[in-house]
């Protein structure tokens, strides 16, 4: 089972946990560091096409750059938060998990399971 894919930041105990917990399952997924190399606005779409969710949820709204970027206004576009989120990775929540075109935030790391079954 090596269709997973997981955007993992190491320094993120949640990231970390959601990791260990495939490889407990005996997955050993594609690890995409996703803040050495930033996903592109395109990737970022079809991430957030595959978990079905809009910008807003993808954002980690405790990030400095959530503040410097004035995110809490609604009144920014969705490409726009897009655009920002792949110059500004942080901003992204993690982990994500990809299997089988399905996607889950592994928040909480037990999330994952419902990609395995």
């Amino acid at each position: 089972m090596n269709n997973f894919t997981i955007y993992h930041n190491p320094r993120c105990s949640k990231s970390r946990q959601t990791l260990e917990l495939l490889k407990e399952k005996k997955i050993e997924p594609e690890v995409v560091l996703y803040l050495d190399n930033p996903p592109s606005k395109d990737e970022i779409s079809k991430l957030l096409s595959i978990l079905g969710i809009n910008p807003r949820e993808l954002l980690r709204k405790g990030e400095d750059e959530y503040k410097t970027h004035n995110l809490k206004d609604q009144t920014i576009s969705d490409q726009k938060i897009i655009e920002i989120m792949s110059e500004n990775p942080k901003l992204i929540e993690r982990p994500i998990v990809i299997s089988n075109n399905k996607a889950i935030i592994g928040r909480p790391p037990e999330n994952v399971l419902k990609l395995i079954n």
